[in-house]
C-alpha cells in the first residue's frame, strides 16, 4: 500500500477518536496527547529499524482493516473507560502520525 493509504486510514483513525471524544463530553488531556505522540515517535523509531518486515506484514488488507477495527474498539473501549485519557493519548498519537507521514513526503526527493 501507499502512504496515501496509510494518511487516509489514520485520518479515518483520527476522526474516530475526535468523534469519541466529543460523544463523551470529555475534555482534551494535553498530558496524554503527549504521551501519545511520544509513543508514536518511539513506534517509528524501532519500525524503521524493521522497515522491510514492517512494510510486509502491513501491506496486507487482513492486518490494516484488523488494525483498524482494533482502533475503532479501542474509541468504544476509551468513551465508557477513561474517555479523556484513553482518547487523547490516541488523538496526539494519529496526530504525530500524520505530521511524520508529512514530513516523510515532503523531504522525499
Amino acid at each position: 500500500m501507499s502512504e496515501r493509504t496509510d494518511g487516509v486510514l489514520a485520518v479515518i483513525t483520527l476522526a474516530a477518536f475526535g468523534g469519541g471524544l466529543v460523544a463523551a463530553s470529555a475534555p482534551l488531556s494535553v498530558p496524554f496527547v503527549a504521551i501519545g505522540g511520544l509513543g508514536t515517535l518511539g513506534f517509528e523509531a524501532v519500525a524503521f529499524s524493521h522497515s522491510e518486515t514492517v512494510r510486509h506484514y502491513w501491506d496486507r488488507p487482513v492486518v490494516q482493516a484488523g488494525t483498524l477495527a482494533g482502533a475503532f474498539a479501542i474509541v468504544g473501549v476509551g468513551i465508557v473507560v477513561a474517555p479523556s485519557s484513553i482518547l487523547s493519548a490516541g488523538i496526539g498519537s494519529l496526530t504525530t502520525y500524520l505530521l511524520f507521514l508529512s514530513f516523510v513526503l515532503a523531504t522525499r526527493s
